[in-house]
């Protein structure tokens, strides 16, 4: 297993595909072809989009966003591992997961415009609200997990954080609570190297943060965030643990911010160019087509037709979502409860009632 060959005490970290695209073949993952090229374009698409929505917020046309160029293997890998069913929870640097997901592009930029129906998802998906608070998602993840447990169902829960999340006391309280319950909850860290401007090395004294699932009695793993397919192979084994009642899992996925911590941050301010340039030739979605073209499923003719397809995507995306209605006082109340408790109702009535005369006067 690998949760048992690559034990995070030991510093040992997973790695399938190297920097250059060359395979592990004695763990590589059997994963569909059509799966595998599923995942490549949604990848691409993942690239496109959060670089149109890092303009978009430039041009006025989109709030403050934080862009995840350089954690798409990250984002989409993990989420490739799970079946319908499995809920997914979220933080804010999970485009990729969200896409692969079917969630519609235009809502994703619709709630970065901050429009509060950009939340609303219709259909059978099973996804929390974007949690932007610091390791809040940890919780309501276990509790979603646990629910699972009670009722006796199959599925389990995915719950994505970023390394800044470990130095909260939901993360800490999250994991006690599932490792305790023994909840089919994956926890997927996605360590891009920077709280904000805070290094991991000052985050933690503990060598990965993978390990820290030993205190709370589970399995961890620390994988290389920027291969796709240890993502996938440490994921879906983790998945089949939670299933078959053995527990939650910590997945560290050892990755890399390229850009700024959102519109608002300068990260030159705290990093260097040559330590940018260095994960750089690392980067995910490279290496990835690399494989894919050794494997005879992807060639150049593919790459462009693909990169203009989804130009074309994400501009139709950005059209619907800045002509889509806009926002009403009532979306402050409209989108918390499935049933609206009496004192929200009181208060919205209240909104309804008077806010219209006080603007009149």
């Amino acid at each position: 297993m690998l949760t048992d060959d690559f034990d995070p005490l030991q510093g040992k970290m997973l790695s399938i595909l190297d920097k250059d695209g060359k395979v592990n073949e004695a763990l590589e993952p059997r994963i569909e072809d059509a799966k595998l090229l599923h995942a490549y374009k949604t990848m691409v698409l993942t690239r496109i989009a959060d670089d149109k929505a890092v303009r978009l917020q430039r041009q006025g046309r989109l709030g403050a966003y934080p862009p995840s160029r350089g954690q798409e293997a990250s984002q989409v890998g993990p989420a490739l591992a799970l079946e319908k069913g499995d809920w997914l929870v979220w933080a804010f640097r999970e485009l990729g997961a969200l896409l692969l997901r079917g969630v519609p592009l235009w809502r994703l930029y619709l709630y970065w415009m901050g429009n509060e129906e950009g939340s609303v998802l219709e259909g059978d998906v099973s996804l929390t609200p974007s949690a932007v608070p610091v390791g809040s998602q940890l919780p309501h993840a276990v509790g979603i997990s646990y629910a699972m447990k009670y009722r006796k169902e199959s599925n389990v829960v995915l719950c994505y954080f970023g390394d800044g999340a470990t130095s909260e006391g939901d993360f800490h309280e999250g994991l006690n609570f599932a490792g305790t319950m023994r909840t089919p909850v994956i926890f997927l860290c996605q360590n891009n190297q920077y709280a904000i401007s805070m290094p991991r090395k000052l985050q933690t004294a503990a060598p990965t943060l993978a390990q820290k699932a030993c205190a709370y009695g589970f399995k961890g793993i620390q994988v290389d965030g920027n291969d796709l397919l240890a993502l996938y192979a440490a994921t879906e084994e983790a998945v089949a643990r939670a299933r078959k009642g053995e527990g939650p899992t910590l997945i560290e996925s050892f990755t890399y911010r390229m850009g700024d911590h959102t519109t608002s941050d300068d990260a030159t301010k705290y990093r260097l160019a040559e330590e940018t340039a260095y994960w750089s030739a690392r980067d995910p979605i490279s290496r990835f087509r690399v494989y894919l073209e050794r494997k005879n499923l992807w060639d150049e003719k593919r790459e462009k037709e693909w990169s203009e397809e989804a130009a074309r995507v994400v501009e139709e995306e950005v059209r619907k979502a800045e002509t889509h209605a806009p926002p009403a006082l009532d979306d402050a109340f409209a989108h918390t409860f499935a049933t609206m408790p009496e004192g929200l109702r009181e208060q919205l009535e209240f909104m309804r009632r008077d806010l219209p005369a006080k603007r009149e006067g």
